[in-house]
C-alpha cells in the first residue's frame, strides 16, 4: 500500500515533488537565520547537577565577579621603572574601557608595613607601590610575603604577574511572565555579543603592549567567546571540508557530473531544513555537537552512495527498461534496507540521551532528527532528480572497486579459522585496553598548546596558584555565640537586641577562628593545591602588622566593625558570613598536573577533614567547579556503560525483527561489536582518558557501521534465494553491495578525518577514532561477516549446495 502511494505521488509527479522541496528548503532556509551557538560553561554540566545549585548559592552568599586576567611576564624586572610605568599604562588603557569597572594590578596592593603608624590609620591611608617616596623593594617583598597577594597578583619566582579585569555587573532585566523565554535568549545574545567586543577591544590594547613582555589573556568571559569562535570555526570548516571530500568522492567513484549534483543536492537540502529546525525550535549548537553538519553530510551522502550505486547495477542488470521503472525498482530494493539502517543509527544516537550531560544528549536528539530529515529528502529528491535527467545520461558505469573486495572475498572463503582466531585476539587485547580506560582529564587539555586558553591557564595555573576553585565551607552552630577573652570577661550574647554591625563584632569566637585556621593550613598542606583564601589569610596579615602577635577574638570583631565598608566587601565578605554563620575557604586546584586525580583528591578532603581536622559531616561543605566538573568526568563511565549497553541490545532486537533469524542476527552484529570494542581497547591502552566526545565513539561506531552489516545481509538473502551456494553468494556480494560499503566506509572514514582540523581536542580524539573505528569495521564485515555466514550456515544447507 505504502510502496503504491510512494510511486504514484513521488515518483510519477517528479515537477511537483521538486517544487514543493524547493518551497520547504527556502521556509527552513529562511529560519536558518536563528540558528543559534551556545559555548556558555552550562553547556558542560550535568543536567540538574545540584551541586550547581549549591554553587549558585555560595555565589550569591559570598559575592561572585565576572572577571578577565591578564598576565604579564616583563622583559624588565616587575619593579623596575620601566616596567611599573608599563603596568600603569596598560592599566589606565584598560580602565578606561566603558565596560571595566576596575583593575587589580601589583601596584594597587595596600602596603601595610611601610609605615609605624597605629593599624587603623595604616589601612585607611595605605601606600601602595606606585606611590612617590616607598621603597619598592621592601614592598614588593611584603608583596611576595603576603599570605593574600602571594601566587594572586605575582609569582613566586617574581617574573609573572597578573592583573584582574572586574568587568561591571549588569543590571538584569525583569521579565515579564508571557513569552519569558524568548526574551531571556534575545537577553543572553545580546549579552554574549557584548561580550565579545569586550574582548576584542582588549584583545586590541594587549596588542599594543606586545613589546613589554609576553601577555596572556584569561578568565570565563574569553573561554566563553573563544569557544563560540572554535563553534563557529568548527562548522565551517568540518562543513566545507566534508563537502569538498564528498565531491571528489562522488567523481572519483562515478565520473559524471549529474551523479555528483543529485547526491550534493541531498546534503544541501537535509542541511539547510535541519538549520532551519534548530532555528524554528532555539535548539542551539555546543562545542559537542559542532560537527551535526558533517555527520548529517557524511550519513546523508552514504544513503545516495547505496542507493545510486544499487541504481547503477540494476541499470546494467536490466537495459531494456526504463528509466521510471529502473527508479521504481531501486527504491523497492533499497527502502527497507535503509529504514533499518537509519533506525539503527537512531538507536545509537538516541542513546545519549541517557548520558545526564546536557550537551551529549542535545547532540543525540540533533542526530536523531537529523537522520530522519536525511532518509525523508534522499527519498523523494532523489528519485525526483534522477526522473527529470535525461535517459542518457544517467547511464553511466561507476569506478569499480571490485578487485579490492574481490580479494576480500577470496580472503574471506579461504582463510575463515584464520579470521576467526585474529577476531578472538582482537577481542581478548580489546578488554584488556578496555580495563586500563580511565576518566581522568584536565579541562586544559581540552585545547590545542597554541590557543590563547591553554596559553593563559597552562600559566596561571603554573604561577598564579592553579585555575579550578574548589570552596570548603565551614558551617557553626547558632547557639548564643557568648564571647569570652583570653581574661574570661564575658560579652553580650549574640541574640540580643543591637545594631547589626555591634552584633558581628561578638561572632568572631576562638572555637570559629580556631577551625577556620586548622582546614586552611590542612588544605594548604595538600598535593595539587595552589593558592588558598580564607579569613585567615587576613588574619595572618593582620598578626604581622600587630608585631606578630595574636589578635584576640574580641579586638577581631572590633577591626571587623570599624574596617571600611569598601575594605571589607573586598577581603572580609567573601570569606565570612556572619548572618548565615558560615566561612568559606576557597581554594584552587592545579588541574593541569600530570598525576591529579581530582575524585580522589575530593575524596581526601572528604575524609580526612573529618579524620585528621576533627570535624563532623554536618560542619563541612564542599562546592564549585572542581566538583561540578569531577561529577562530569565521573559519569561518563556510567554513561559509557549505559549507552554502549542500550546500543547494542536495541541493535540486536532490530537484527532479529528485520531478518527473524537469530543466528543471523548474531552474526550481523559481531563485526560492529568488535570495532566498537577495539577502539575503546585502543583509547586504554593509548592512554587517553575519556571526556565528552571520546564516550559517544562506541555508541555512534556500532550505529553508523552496522549499515553495513544490513546492507550486506539483506543483499546475501536476495541472492541467496536465487543460488543457495554460500560460497558464490559471497562472491556476488561483495562484487556488489561491497562495492557499495566500501564507497559509502571510504567517504564516511575520511568526512570523520576532517575533524582533526578542530582547536578542540575532543573533537580531534572524535574524528580520528571513529574514523580509525568505521575502517575496521569495513573490513571485518566484509572478512569475518562472510566467514561467519560460511561458518554457520545460518539458512541451513539445501540439497543442492
Amino acid at each position: 500500500m505504502i510502496s503504491k502511494i510512494y510511486q504514484r505521488i513521488i515518483l510519477s509527479k517528479p515537477k511537483l515533488i521538486l517544487l514543493l522541496l524547493l518551497i520547504t528548503a527556502v521556509f527552513f532556509g529562511y529560519n536558518s537565520k536563528d540558528f543559534r551557538l551556545d559555548a556558555s560553561s552550562d553547556t558542560l554540566l550535568i543536567e540538574g547537577d545540584p551541586d550547581l545549585k549549591y554553587l549558585q548559592e555560595i555565589n550569591e552568599r559570598y559575592g561572585a565577579k565576572e572577571f578577565l586576567v591578564l598576565t604579564l611576564t616583563p622583559k624588565e624586572k616587575i619593579i623596575s621603572e620601566n616596567t611599573i610605568n608599563n603596568i600603569l599604562s596598560l592599566k589606565y588603557k584598560i580602565q578606561s574601557l566603558e565596560w571595566v569597572y576596575n583593575t587589580i594590578t601589583i601596584l594597587d596592593i595596600p602596603l601595610l608595613n611601610s609605615s609605624d603608624e597605629p593599624l587603623m590609620e595604616r589601612i585607611k591611608n595605605f601606600k601602595t607601590l606606585k606611590d612617590e617616596n616607598i621603597d619598592k623593594e621592601r614592598g614588593f617583598k611584603e608583596i611576595l610575603n603576603s599570605p593574600v597577594f602571594r601566587n594572586f597578583v605575582v609569582s613566586e619566582d617574581s617574573k609573572t604577574t597578573g592583573i584582574i579585569v572586574n568587568i561591571k555587573q549588569k543590571q538584569k532585566p525583569q521579565f515579564s511572565a508571557f513569552n519569558n523565554k524568548q526574551e531571556i535568549e534575545i537577553y543572553k545574545d545580546t549579552l554574549k555579543k557584548e561580550r565579545h567586543q569586550n574582548i576584542t577591544e582588549i584583545r586590541e590594547i594587549i596588542k599594543s603592549f606586545e613589546g613589554i613582555g609576553k601577555i596572556h589573556l584569561g578568565g570565563i568571559p574569553m573561554i566563553a567567546d573563544d569557544m563560540m569562535s572554535f563553534i563557529k570555526s568548527d562548522i565551517i570548516v568540518f562543513g566545507l571540508g566534508v563537502f569538498l571530500f564528498i565531491i571528489l568522492t562522488l567523481w572519483y567513484v562515478f565520473r559524471n557530473l549529474i551523479w555528483i549534483i543529485i547526491p550534493i543536492s541531498s546534503c544541501f537540502f537535509s542541511v539547510l531544513i535541519m538549520m532551519g529546525f534548530l532555528g524554528i525550535m532555539n535548539w542551539k549548537v555546543t562545542v559537542i555537537s559542532s560537527n551535526f553538519i558533517a555527520l548529517m553530510l557524511i550519513l546523508t551522502m552514504a544513503m545516495n552512495i547505496h542507493i545510486s550505486t544499487r541504481f547503477l547495477q540494476l541499470r546494467k542488470k536490466f537495459p531494456s527498461s526504463s528509466l521510471l521503472e529502473i527508479i521504481k525498482l531501486t527504491t523497492e530494493k533499497m527502502v527497507w534496507p535503509i529504514i533499518y539502517t537509519v533506525l539503527t543509527t537512531m538507536c545509537a544516537f538516541m542513546s545519549l540521551i541517557f548520558s545526564e550531560i546536557k550537551p551529549i544528549i542535545d547532540f543525540g536528539l540533533m542526530m536523531s532528527f537529523g537522520l530522519l530529515t536525511s532518509f525523508v529528502v534522499t527519498f523523494t529528491l532523489l528519485p525526483t532528480l534522477l526522473n527529470l535527467c535525461d535517459y542518457q545520461k544517467v547511464e553511466v558505469k561507476e569506478k569499480s572497486f571490485s578487485s579490492f573486495t574481490n580479494m576480500l572475498s577470496k580472503f574471506s572463503l579461504e582463510n575463515v579459522k584464520l579470521i576467526i582466531l585474529i577476531s578472538a585476539l582482537l577481542i581478548i587485547l580489546s578488554v584488556f585496553g578496555i580495563s586500563k580506560l580511565k576518566v581522568e582529564n584536565s579541562f586544559i587539555n581540552y585545547f590545542s598548546k597554541d590557543t590563547e586558553i591553554y596559553k593563559g591557564m597552562k600559566l596561571i595555573d603554573e604561577k598564579l596558584g592553579g585555575t579550578t576553585p574548589l570552596n570548603v565551607v565551614l558551617k557553626f552552630d547558632k547557639q548564643g555565640n557568648d564571647i569570652v577573652n583570653e581574661d574570661g570577661d564575658e560579652f553580650e550574647d549574640w541574640d540580643e537586641e543591637g545594631d547589626e554591625t555591634d552584633q558581628s563584632k561578638y561572632w568572631f569566637t576562638k572555637d570559629k577562628i580556631d577551625r577556620i585556621k586548622k582546614v586552611h593550613v590542612y588544605l594548604e598542606s595538600l598535593d595539587y593545591v595552589g593558592k588558598v583564601l580564607s579569613f585567615y589569610s587576613i588574619i595572618e596579615i593582620a598578626t604581622k602588622l600587630n608585631n606578630n602577635k595574636e589578635l584576640g577574638t574580641l579586638e577581631m570583631g572590633v577591626l571587623y566593625s570599624k574596617l571600611p565598608k569598601t575594605i571589607k566587601k573586598e577581603i572580609v565578605d567573601p570569606y565570612i558570613s556572619v548572618n548565615d554563620d558560615e566561612a568559606r575557604i576557597n581554594l584552587r586546584i592545579k588541574d593541569s598536573s600530570e598525576n591529579l586525580r581530582r575524585n580522589q583528591l575530593i575524596n581526601k578532603i572528604n575524609t580526612e577533614l573529618k579524620s585528621e581536622v576533627g570535624l563532623n559531616e554536618k560542619d563541612f561543605k564542599l562546592g564549585g567547579v572542581l566538583i561540578l566538573f569531577n561529577n562530569l568526568l565521573q559519569s561518563l563511565f556510567k554513561s559509557q556503560i549505559l549507552t554502549l549497553g542500550l546500543v547494542m541490545i536495541g541493535i540486536f532486537i532490530m537484527f532479529l525483527i528485520l531478518f527473524r533469524n537469530v543466528k543471523i542476527s548474531i552474526i550481523g552484529v559481531m563485526p560492529n561489536f568488535i570495532a566498537a570494542f577495539a577502539i575503546l581497547g585502543l583509547i586504554g591502552l593509548l592512554n587517553i582518558p575519556l571526556d565528552m566526545m571520546t564516550i559517544t565513539i562506541a555508541a555512534i561506531t556500532i550505529g553508523i557501521a552496522v549499515d553495513n552489516s544490513i546492507h550486506y545481509i539483506y543483499r546475501f538473502i536476495e541472492e541467496y534465494k536465487n543460488n543457495s551456494n554460500y560460497g558464490e553468494v559471497i562472491k556476488t556480494c561483495h562484487s556488489t553491495v561491497g562495492i557499495a560499503i566500501l564507497n559509502t566506509s571510504v567517504t564516511i572514514i575520511f568526512g570523520f578525518s576532517i575533524l582533526v582540523l578542530s582547536n578542540f581536542i575532543p573533537t580531534i580524539y572524535f574524528g580520528i577514532f571513529t574514523g580509525i573505528a568505521m575502517l575496521l569495521a569495513m573490513l571485518l564485515v566484509l572478512t569475518l561477516l562472510p566467514s561467519l555466514i560460511l561458518l554457520i550456515k545460518p539458512f541451513g544447507i539445501k540439497k543442492n549446495d
